[in-house]
């Protein structure tokens, strides 16, 4: 973990070398229950003061000068190629990105869902995306790779980052949830463990999305083990503020692109 004036940096030793960091609530300008570096926009067409600010000190401290591109993420699998930067009003609806452009970094917003950041730095190809359940199950980190390849990279030489995101042990599930996942593949039994009442376990999100990246052929992969839900001073949490009964939640950032 690093500071970069005042904006908590967390970086993968994986990715040195490489600009990027997972960052948290720290640095940010937000007030109130998401005081803080809060990136979320809430449905908002046109970006606040509060977020532009917010903006401006995430890439500051991670990739100063770079274009942020972020998507409108919708849980998918869906996977875009980044080749100039975004239309911020008109983003896609996806949930991973691939560029090989160095003047881009790409931004994936997470509140407990896992954010992922993969690269290839000998191919010059980048890679991020944004793995709720949902698309984790569904193949959004295949879906990475692949798109990453389609640019030159080697799944083999890819190395990845699973960052901050709700750990096993915060996230507790009922047995249709389970059964979802060992439906898909008995094996996945492994990422569940007992909740201590019936009809609910807890679930490994990290473990699951590492497992994934590792089956997809990515060449090395690490975990960060920071837990979004059980550190309310570095990181926000949907599932913690809902919890709460508090009215908002925020969501923190994690950015990656290639060097200059």
């Amino acid at each position: 973990m690093t500071d970069a004036g005042g904006v908590e940096v967390n970086r993968a030793r994986l990715l040195a070398g490489v600009p990027h960091g997972f960052l948290g609530r720290r640095g940010g300008v937000s007030t109130g229950v998401t005081a803080g570096l809060d990136l979320g926009r809430r449905g908002q067409a046109d970006i606040s003061d509060e977020l532009a600010e917010n903006r401006r000190r995430a890439v500051a401290a991670v990739a100063p000068g770079r274009a942020l591109a972020t998507l409108y993420q919708v849980h998918s699998a869906e996977c875009v190629t980044v080749a100039a930067p975004l239309d911020d009003a008109a983003r896609p609806h996806a949930d991973a990105m691939a560029t090989d452009r160095p003047g881009i970094v790409l931004g994936i917003l997470t509140a407990d869902c896992a954010p992922v950041l993969l690269a290839d730095a000998a191919a010059g190809v980048v890679g991020a995306a944004h793995a709720g359940w949902k698309g984790a199950i569904g193949g959004v980190t295949d879906a990475t790779v692949a798109a990453m390849e389609a640019l030159g990279a080697e799944r083999g030489r890819i190395v990845a980052a699973v960052g901050p995101c709700i750990a096993r042990a915060s996230y507790e599930v009922d047995d249709a949830f389970r059964r979802r996942f060992e439906e898909a593949d008995a094996e996945n039994e492994r990422f569940f463990a007992d909740a201590g009442r019936a009809g609910h376990a807890r679930f490994d999100l990290e473990g699951y999305v590492a497992h994934r990246l590792a089956a997809a052929g990515v060449g090395k992969v690490e975990t960060l083990g920071l837990d979004t839900y059980a550190d309310d001073h570095r990181f926000y949490s949907f599932r913690r503020a809902t919890h709460r009964g508090e009215a908002d939640y925020g969501r923190q950032v994690s950015l990656i692109a290639l060097s200059d």
